[in-house]
């Protein structure tokens, strides 16, 4: 007999939630084949700020706003700071770009050209001093590097490049900010990717050091992986340093996070919250990096972290005690019943009331509706260039 925490008890924790959004999520992004314009997108880094901020004021979960350079590309980062500052919100990871130009068509930091490397390296140190600029904690780094045929590549120098690149990086942060690999495990090289997974992610951030930590985005696996094991095992090595949140239902699909299989977002949280992952203890960043190319994307955004929201919550009703109990005792149903138990108590009308009880909307998707913003916005940017991938 399980006997879960209620509600109210597990409220306080529901404080500690803060969930970084991409500014490329407010842009025009989406498929392979086709990305569709929206009336009212965004043409600059402030108006991609303007809107992840109404995102936070509708939901009171999403205090800063992750950038992408060369995507966000301005003269003054102070100003944008500020910027951000007024609008409620602030800067938060700075997330590095080496796959859109020609000379990364063979790899950046890996690259067998050391001219290239060393042009990868330029624009890595750019983005520290942005970062230096805006306060942010994080650099990510994700890399397209790989090869598509045997033979193409040395697979062993090519990580030997790299790992030099990621030391000549790692170098270069200041004490309170960190080098975030992300890994996955193909696209667009298909023979073989230089950081396909946690274990190569893991292996070069043990040798940078104890600033270099690893960011898991959950739509970066094959089918089938059991990624909540994978977060555990980074926790329990004290390497995981981020989230990259999202659905996938083949590769890397970029859906709203929860959409796809929220019981697989749901063990995720619970593994997170069981081995430290969770609250103002922990360092672990949680962060969105989805595409929305049918759906309009400030909505997108907020249904995205009330799905995280309400997975943290179902996570946080787990009954721990009768867990350790019944899987001591070798209570296979058991053990499985108290998750399940949690994973479906319905929370959403507490959670309704624990955001009114905040001063915040009873329900985010409503009354982001019926504010107008959408019409303002469709109606004030009229004129310019959308942003989007590489603008």
């Amino acid at each position: 007999m399980t006997t879960m925490p209620s509600f109210d008890q597990i409220a306080p924790l529901l404080e500690d939630q803060a969930i970084e959004l991409p500014s490329w999520a407010f842009g025009n992004s989406g498929t392979r084949f086709r990305v569709f314009g929206q009336p009212g997108v965004p043409r600059n880094p402030e108006e991609k700020i303007s809107d992840a901020a109404k995102v936070h004021e509708f939901t009171g979960l999403a205090p800063t706003v992750a950038l992408h350079i060369p995507w966000d590309k301005v003269d003054d980062y102070d100003r944008l700071a500020r910027f951000a500052k007024e609008h409620g919100v602030g800067l938060g990871t700075i997330n590095s770009n080496t796959f859109q130009d020609d000379d990364y068509k063979f790899g950046s930091l890996a690259h067998h050209d050391s001219q290239i490397r060393a042009k990868a390296l330029d624009h890595m140190y750019e983005c520290i001093e942005i970062m230096n600029a805006t306060g942010s904690r994080d650099l990510k780094i994700w890399l397209a590097d790989g090869t598509n045929y045997p033979g193409q590549g040395d697979l062993r120098r090519r990580q030997d490049w790299l790992a030099d690149s990621l030391s000549r990086i790692y170098d270069r942060l200041a004490d309170d900010q960190r080098l975030i690999l992300e890994y996955k495990f193909f696209e667009p090289a298909f023979y073989h990717t230089d950081v396909p997974d946690w274990g190569t992610a893991y292996a070069h951030t043990v040798a940078l050091g104890e600033k270099a930590k690893v960011c898991l985005d959950t739509g970066h696996h094959a089918p089938g992986t059991n990624i909540e094991f994978i977060v555990a095992q980074l926790l329990r090595l004290g390497k995981l340093g981020s989230f990259d949140f999202n659905s996938r239902f083949y590769a890397d699909d970029d859906l709203i996070v929860g959409a796809a299989d929220p019981f697989q977002l749901f063990r995720i949280l619970h593994e997170v919250i069981t081995n430290g992952g969770y609250g103002k203890d922990s360092d672990v960043a949680f962060m969105l990096d989805q595409c929305h190319n049918l759906e309009p994307k400030i909505p997108g955004q907020i249904r995205s972290v009330l799905n995280v929201s309400e997975m943290t919550a179902r996570a946080l009703l787990v009954d721990h005690e009768a867990l350790v109990e019944a899987q001591s005792a070798g209570d296979v149903l058991g053990a499985n019943q108290v998750l399940m138990d949690a994973f479906y108590t319905d929370v959403r009308s507490d959670l309704a009331d624990w955001r009114a009880g905040r001063g915040l909307p009873a329900d985010p998707m409503a009354a982001y509706a019926k504010s107008g913003y959408a019409e303002q916005i469709i109606a004030e940017r009229i004129g310019g260039t959308q942003a989007g991938w590489g603008a």
